[in-house]
């Protein structure tokens, strides 16, 4: 069983910046792949980023590449996401979540095992 909580959302304007974080649970974290999901009103959860369970592997959804960073502290069982120059269409509750098959590539969200309770980020014009 792993717990996730993020924190770190909020309100920036566009082109700022947000680090958000996901903490995690139990002692198994680092045989988890991790991700980051988003999701906006009215629409279903996308894929942000994914990360490997040594941290060596990366993989971002085109619309965030060279602006989001993820990455992860296994001693400190958290996974980060940097967001950088963020736009209004970032808008979203962003989630994190465990994929315990080391499938960090994956955008399927029925595939992680575990997901947190979520942080808001809202960009603003």
């Amino acid at each position: 069983q792993v717990q996730l909580v993020e924190s770190g959302g909020g309100l920036v304007q566009a082109g700022g910046s947000l680090r958000l974080s996901c903490a995690a649970s139990g002692r198994t974290f680092s045989s988890y792949a991790m991700a980051w999901f988003r999701q906006s009103p009215g629409k279903e959860r996308e894929f942000v980023a994914g990360i490997s369970q040594g941290g060596a592997g990366t993989y971002y959804t085109d619309s965030v590449k060279g602006r989001f960073t993820i990455s992860r502290d296994n001693a400190k069982n958290t996974v980060y996401l940097q967001m950088n120059s963020l736009k209004p269409e970032d808008t979203a509750i962003y989630y994190c979540a465990a994929e315990a098959g080391g499938r960090y590539y994956s955008t399927v969200s029925r595939e992680y095992d575990y997901w947190g309770q979520g942080t808001q980020v809202a960009v603003s014009s």
